[in-house]
Formats: C-alpha cells, sequence, structure tokens
C-alpha cells in the first residue's frame, strides 16, 4: 500500500504547511483512533511528547481533541526525547506513543512519529491503514481531549534515572564531557545522567526558546561541539539531534564520528567479549563498506536494511540482533530500548572508553572507511528507477567495474524531492569520475530541476 503523507520516519513538514497544521493534525487523531478501534485496542492511554518546537502544544492540542472524539484518553507528557516516548508507551500499557516532532529539521518544520505498545515504531502497513482513513475536517479551534500527566508518573525523571542506572555511580566523576543538545528535547535530560554520573559538563545548545532548535547547533552542526571539546579539554563530546534519538560524538582531539565510527568499535568490542547475539551488527545501504570489513575481521558479521532507523529495527528483531543503527547517527541497542537513542548511544561508547582503557581517538580506528561520495539532485517527478533505462544501465556497468572493491547505491528520497546518489570505491579518483556517470545518466532519463 503507498502512503501519501508518511515518509521514512512519520509525517513531517512546513509548520502551516498542507499536513503540518492544526486541522490536518485533528483529522489525523481522528485516522488513528478509528484505527486503534479497528485493531480492537479499545482501552489504553494515548501518550503524547514533544521536542522545544513552538508549534509543537496547538499540533499537539490539536490531535489530541482528534482522538478525544473517539473515545481516546491523550496525555500530555510535555517536553521529552522521543525515545523516552517510545519506553514509556511500553512501560505504560499505552494503546499508543506518539512523538511531535521533526527530529533535525529547523523550528520552521514539526511532525509526527508513533510508537505501538511494544515501543517500536509503525510499520509502513499500519500507517498505510492510518492514512486511509484520514479526514481533514474537524474543529481546529478545539482545545479538549489533552491532559497533562499526573505529577508522580513523570515520563522525564522515569527516563533520566534508568539512563543513570547503565553506568556505575559515580563512575563519571574526573570526566570533562563536552555537551550540545541542540536546543531540543534533551536540554534537561543528557546533562541531567552526566552529572548524576559525576561528570564536568560544558555545555550549548542548551536554551531552547522555541526557535532555536537545531539552529547552528546539534548533530547536524557537530563543529560547535568539536570546538567546545578543545576548549574545555574534554575527553569526549556529545552532539544530539533536536528529538534525542541520535548522537554524533567528538574525540579528545576534536575529530567528529558519525553513527559508522560509533557503531564499528561498538561491535568489535561486543564480539571480543563474547556479547554481541548472533555475532550480528544491523546498519543501513547507506552505511560505509568499511563496517563490514571489520566487524568480519573481528569474528562478525553484517546484515543491511533500507535506509531508516525503523527499518533497522525491523531487520535487528528478523535476525535476531541486539545492535544496529545508522551513519546519520541512530544508534539502537534493544538491551536499552526499542528505538534509537541517542543519550543511551553516548553512554554506551563511555562504557566501551572505561573497560577498555582507550581513548575514543584509538577506538575508532576499528573502522577504516573505503572513499566515498554522494550527490543528490531534486527531480520534477520520481520515475520508478526500472521504468528508466540509462540510470539503471550506468549502475550496473559501475557495479561490474567494482566487483567486492566498491558498491553503488542510488534511490529516491522517502522525504523530498530527490534523487540520492552513492558511490565507494578504492580511491577518491574512482569515487569522483563514478559520481559524474550516475549524475549524467539520471540527467538523461529525469527531468532535474
Amino acid at each position: 500500500m503507498q502512503r501519501l503523507y508518511f515518509g521514512t520516519d512519520g509525517i513531517r513538514g512546513p509548520y502551516g504547511g498542507p499536513t503540518v497544521n492544526e486541522s490536518f493534525f485533528e483529522g489525523l487523531g481522528v485516522a488513528v483512533a478509528l484505527w486503534l478501534k479497528s485493531r480492537r485496542a479499545a482501552t489504553g492511554r494515548i501518550l503524547i511528547g514533544r521536542d522545544t518546537r513552538a508549534s509543537g502544544e496547538p499540533l499537539m492540542r490539536a490531535f489530541g481533541a482528534g482522538v478525544a472524539k473517539c473515545g481516546y484518553g491523550a496525555v500530555s507528557l510535555g517536553v521529552v526525547p522521543t525515545p523516552a516516548i517510545s519506553r514509556a508507551t511500553l512501560q505504560e500499557g499505552a494503546a499508543l506513543g506518539c512523538a511531535i516532532t521533526a527530529s533535525h529539521n529547523p523550528s520552521s518544520d514539526n511532525g509526527i512519529k508513533f510508537f505501538a505498545p511494544d515501543g517500536a515504531k509503525l510499520s509502513d502497513e499500519d500507517e498505510a491503514a492510518i492514512e486511509a482513513l484520514l479526514t481533514q475536517e474537524g474543529d481546529t479551534g478545539a482545545n479538549l481531549g489533552v491532559r497533562d500527566e499526573e505529577p508522580g508518573s513523570c515520563v522525564r525523571t522515569s527516563y533520566i534515572e534508568a539512563a543513570t542506572r547503565i553506568l556505575p555511580a559515580g563512575s563519571l566523576k574526573g570526566w570533562k564531557v563536552a555537551m550540545d543538545t541542540a536546543n531540543g528535547a534533551t536540554s534537561v535530560t543528557s546533562p541531567a545522567v552526566f552529572r548524576a554520573l559525576g561528570a564536568e559538563l560544558s555545555c550549548i545548545g542548551d536554551r531552547p526558546d522555541g526557535l532555536n532548535i537545531n539552529a547552528g547547533v546539534g548533530s547536524e552542526h557537530p563543529g560547535a561541539m568539536a570546538r567546545l571539546v578543545l576548549s574545555s579539554g574534554a575527553r569526549l563530546g556529545i552532539a544530539h539531534d533536536g528529538d534525542g534519538d541520535r548522537c554524533v560524538l567528538c574525540d579528545e582531539t576534536g575529530q567528529v564520528l558519525d553513527g559508522d565510527e560509533i557503531l564499528t568499535p561498538l561491535a568489535v568490542h561486543a564480539l571480543a567479549r563474547g556479547c554481541l547475539p548472533n555475532r550480528t551488527l544491523v546498519v543501513t545501504v547507506q552505511s560505509n563498506l568499511g563496517v563490514d570489513r571489520a566487524v568480519e575481521a573481528a569474528g562478525g558479521r553484517v546484515v543491511r536494511s533500507a535506509v531508516g532507523d525503523r527499518y533497522v529495527a525491523q531487520m535487528m528483531r528478523a535476525t535476531g540482533a541486539t545492535l544496529g543503527g545508522e551513519s546519520s547517527g541512530h544508534i539502537l541497542n534493544f538491551d536499552y530500548g526499542a528505538t534509537g537513542d541517542g543519550l543511551v548511544a553516548a553512554l554506551m561508547v563511555v562504557r566501551m572508553m572505561q573497560e577498555t582503557g582507550r581513548p575514543l581517538s584509538d577506538l575508532r580506528r576499528a573502522l577504516r572507511k573505503f572513499p566515498q561520495g554522494s550527490k543528490a539532485v531534486v527531480v520534477r517527478r520520481k520515475v520508478p528507477l526500472e521504468f528508466l533505462s540509462a540510470l539503471p544501465e550506468a549502475v550496473r556497468s559501475l557495479e561490474k567495474e567494482l566487483g567486492l572493491s566498491g558498491r553503488v547505491l542510488v534511490r529516491y528520497s522517502g522525504t523530498e524531492p530527490k534523487l540520492r546518489m552513492l558511490v565507494e570505491a578504492p580511491s577518491e579518483e574512482i569515487v569522483t569520475a563514478g559520481i559524474a556517470r550516475l549524475v549524467a545518466a539520471a540527467r538523461a532519463d529525469l527531468e532535474v530541476v
């Protein structure tokens, strides 16, 4: 079933646009409630959390009004990281969890992600079924149907306490850590955990005002965090995105690590300790081929999924893996949750540093990346790749030339009108030439804007 509104990670777009506005979100709330009823989910609350965007509150109220029309109770969790919503949905037996967020996008955007009762993101089939029930008719002025979380059952506090237990009490005493929380949902939670463990923090991006989320800070702009590491003498740096389900890191020398550079040493370390289930790491088709080589050399295997952390999670469940993620910084560990969690990922790396006694600059050497190049072009229409001629032929030709020494990836973006092309090869020259060939073929087949 084709989805019109849902992309690779929920619904997302400019606030006030055709799909991110109060009227649409109220209609979406009705559709979600009808879908729950069709699944005989007649009981259970709907939990709604959000990031720090100013548009989050009115969108939450509108969505809550929609689900209330069909008899469901919606509870506002306030500003909390997305992984905390996933965790609460599972622990509290909720019918559904909702995160109102546009993740790493600017504050002018917003959106929504959904979590099933087991804390996992909804499947493509579930999202298509919700879309089939969509109506955009609603009382846009409604302010009913959502109540605030009761004191004493604070999801944020519970999340902080659970994360703090990942490492021994006081184990970060004497550690200097630089932290960038993107003026987003982790502005309170991640600093609270590291301080509770004894770390001395230098923070940026920790003063959200509703409009400055991801504005020059966070995982999309790690340079600021890297500079803070050097100026503060920190042992590592941590940068989250706006809703806290991913992170990028920085070693003590100021070098930034992406998701591949985080996952590879974690997997190699787990293999050495005999604690990587099925000796399997799950990454996406976007991850560098060097990940496969490093993990295989350590005695494990790499399985690849489609791009998107929920597809990573699905593949992890299918293969019995507990560790997986994306090069963008979504890191999943099923020992601690059902979805990507930037705070947990950072704590896992810290634990690895403590267990090995090695600095992050040394641990990152587990991954030797293949030269990689990528290009995205805006297209007028996403013509199915199998209907094209020049581009598929260019891909086949490149793959034949590269053999096992590289790879080619061509796909449409799940959230933008773009064709994305990637080439990995033994040298930068081969990569550059390969990308040029793919771009020329794409222009021959498609109307490139």
